[in-house]
């Protein structure tokens, strides 16, 4: 493509010189590139990355090109869950200060936040309060909403993405934990710990209501049809796979302790991180065709598999690894899986497209 390009920009640049000759003058002339070269051109120098909310208390940014750490992003406090914006711009992460920490902790001082970053520059562009015990953040895809499900509270906050203002409180199920939000930005999906449902929330209308899953869901997943919902059940190493339409369940047996769930770009497969616990940690991802309802495959992580994210063209797959402070980077093709140290205790993941 380069090649055939130079010979165009040298064929103008020679024709130019032609008329320049006739005229009788050898001034130099600048000729300017089209606006979709310099377009590409830049997208070719545009440096992507991925984050890992570190609960030791720090974020990790590292390169996508080489996998390198480039930065890590101290934070006072235990770091659960991040999430890029729609734009990748902006990267938002739950905090949880350390006066807050632990169960049973309530009042002013114990009360979560939602720390949003530059993406690129790393600079903190606001910290926002939100209840207590802060566990996963998400973005509408619309780009007009950020939610955060707040674990002891019951409760879910939903801010304003520009003005960075909590505009409503919204009551779940017990222990809202992971979750996602439908494509259109319609509904979110919150996975209920303390309890064997899945909160779906109306983002028209800010109404509730309860969808049976199984015990101890921890994270989910839709399709972006907006028709599967995919539910991680930490207690019957299991994913639920529901019709949303029907509600009708069915369970898919992974590994032991399943966390998080991703539905890939294409929304055929979900990929599940078996955490396990840290006495009896798992290490590994199960691959299920959300189709046939059957695993396809598992792939060897690190110990304590927790969270996974999928890259925006399905080539790669990144879970982090709580237990070896790692990330796996797994190459979702080959199955080839390396492996990076991050910072203390890697939880949520998330990756610019």
């Amino acid at each position: 493509m380069m090649s055939c390009l130079n010979v165009k920009l040298m064929s103008v640049i020679a024709s130019v010189g032609i008329v320049l000759a006739g005229c009788g003058t050898d001034a130099t002339t600048k000729v300017e590139e089209k606006p979709e070269v310099k377009a590409a051109k830049q997208e070719q120098t545009l440096e992507k990355f991925y984050f890992t909310a570190n609960e030791g208390g720090t974020i990790s940014k590292i390169n996508v090109k080489d996998n390198k750490v480039t930065e890590t992003i101290q934070a006072d406090g235990v770091v659960h869950n991040i999430q890029l914006s729609p734009d990748g711009k902006v990267v938002a992460a739950t905090l949880v200060p350390e006066s807050g920490h632990g169960h049973g902790s309530h009042g002013d001082e114990a009360s979560g936040k939602v720390l949003f970053y530059d993406a690129n520059t790393n600079d903190l562009l606001k910290e926002v309060e939100v209840g207590n015990h802060p566990a996963h953040v998400v973005y509408t895809g619309d780009g007009k909403y950020v939610l955060v499900t707040n674990n002891e509270d019951d409760t879910v906050s939903v801010i304003n993405a520009r003005t960075y203002e909590v505009v409503k409180t919204i009551p779940t199920g017990k222990g809202p934990h992971g979750f996602r939000i439908s494509a259109d930005s319609k509904f979110a999906y919150i996975a209920n710990m303390g309890e064997d449902t899945v909160s779906a929330i109306n983002l028209e209308t800010f109404a509730e209501e309860r969808i049976k899953t199984g015990n101890t869901p921890v994270t989910t997943g839709v399709t972006k049809d907006g028709k599967t919902l995919a539910v991680t059940l930490f207690s019957e190493n299991s994913l639920a796979i529901v019709d949303l339409e029907t509600k009708q369940v069915v369970k898919v047996e992974v590994g032991t302790g399943p966390a998080q769930v991703y539905i890939g770009p294409d929304s055929k497969y979900a990929y599940v991180a078996n955490q396990g616990t840290e006495e009896t940690p798992s290490n590994s991802m199960s691959i299920v065709n959300l189709e046939t309802k059957t695993v396809v495959d598992e792939i060897l992580t690190g110990n304590g598999a927790h969270g996974v994210t999928v890259s925006g063209d399905g080539k790669f797959a990144y879970v982090t690894n709580m237990f070896d402070n790692t990330v796996s980077i797994i190459d979702l093709e080959s199955k080839r899986v390396d492996t990076i140290d991050v910072g203390e205790i890697p939880n949520g993941i998330t990756v610019m497209d």
